[in-house]
């Protein structure tokens, strides 16, 4: 008999701490469950028979054969089940064609010696009667036929059972192979534009900038190594690294970028997969800042309602431009990448949508769970 694995013990965010003890399944240990099955079957078919036959008016003594019944039925279904667990193993036309033998030659042995013990306690002339062995014939296979359907239900569900665990945990494999591939599209786009601002400063002959450049670049790459690519991160975190990512910037654009955060204190413990603000930022520098001399506000606010995080990116820049539908990063990730992050953290427990006003500016709001746990890591 096959078990099933443990359920997750994943918490949902925002419950009650779990508790110091935790209900195993009763089929993590294959061994005992079948032994606790066995003693409690046959502890129970003994306390049937045995009261059947004392309401049938018989004495105490006449239980003996009873007794010895269901000590004869338990050892014949240990046989069982060691015969049963090897027809599995084999081609299944053969493997049935050999349980049903098994079954009937089970039957025959377990009825000759119900037959037999009944006949020396009850009876002044030991011997089997074809009537007296038919009679147990019908009851012993009745016994036998129902313990092998329970033995082969309750394997069938466990091994149904674990495919479906083996499913769930390929699921999250390709789940967390997806998240990480979505993650790792940030930063090759970062780092050439990065790279290439450098680049410039060092063609400038400006090496303090680009030294001080290279120097917050190298703290922005050591955070996004230290987290898994599947990681969630609290808001304070990804917000310590939007202004990290922000510092390195103020450096290209000086004045004309004006950055803003607005953020809920209520909120900071609150969890989003990392690295998700900063392409959103970043599409609000580049059409937002880059394309007017004045430059733009680019303000964060995060806000807590209720059970619900909303997240909202805006700038003052010129908002959505005619033949453009939507500002996206030019390797083809940005908002398209947050969707598929967003999709594949939260499924559709989230809201994503973008807003542009007539006299300007462009905003992205997000809204997921408030969750205090890394659920995703768990998962993973």
């Amino acid at each position: 008999m096959a078990s099933s694995p443990a359920p997750s013990s994943t918490q949902p965010p925002g419950t009650p701490p779990r508790l110091p003890f935790s209900a195993r399944p009763f089929f993590e240990n294959k061994a005992r469950a079948f032994w606790t099955l066995q003693a409690v079957g046959w502890s129970g078919y003994l306390m049937l028979r045995g009261v059947s036959s004392v309401s049938n008016g018989l004495t105490l003594t006449s239980i003996i054969p009873v007794i010895i019944e269901a000590i004869v039925g338990y050892c014949i279904t240990l046989l069982l089940s060691t015969l049963y667990g090897y027809y599995r193993r084999i081609p299944r036309v053969i493997g049935l064609f050999l349980t049903i033998a098994t079954l009937a030659a089970a039957t025959f042995l377990y009825a000759v010696l119900d037959a037999f013990s009944f006949s020396f306690i009850q009876t002044a002339t030991p011997g089997i009667t074809i009537t007296r062995m038919l009679g147990f014939v019908f009851l012993n296979f009745v016994t036998l036929a129902g313990w092998s359907a329970l033995y082969f239900g309750i394997n069938f569900y466990l091994i149904v059972e674990e495919q479906i665990d083996q499913m769930q945990h390929l699921e999250n494999q390709a789940s967390s192979a997806q998240l990480a591939m979505l993650r790792y599209q940030l930063n090759p786009h970062f780092l050439f534009n990065t790279l290439n601002s450098i680049s410039t400063l060092v063609l400038l002959k400006q090496t303090e900038r680009a030294n001080a450049m290279l120097s917050r670049l190298s703290s922005f790459l050591r955070y996004t190594l230290a987290n898994e690519p599947t990681a969630h991160v609290t808001v304070a975190q990804e917000m310590e690294t939007l202004k990290l990512y922000l510092e390195i910037e103020k450096m290209r654009f000086e004045d004309r970028m004006r950055p803003k955060f607005d953020i809920d204190p209520r909120a900071e413990r609150a969890r989003l997969p990392s690295l998700l603000l900063q392409p959103l930022v970043e599409n609000a520098i580049k059409y937002a800042v880059t394309p007017q001399e004045e430059g733009a506000e680019i303000c964060v606010t995060v806000r807590l309602a209720g059970e619900r995080v909303q997240i909202a990116v805006s700038d003052t820049g010129p908002g959505l431009i005619e033949g453009r539908i939507s500002p996206s990063l030019s390797t083809g990730v940005g908002l398209a990448n947050i969707r598929d992050r967003l999709a594949q953290a939260y499924g559709p427990d989230h809201r994503f949508e973008t807003r542009s006003t007539p006299a300007g500016g462009f905003s992205v709001e997000i809204e997921i769970p408030y969750q205090l746990e890394d659920v995703n890591r768990e998962a993973a």
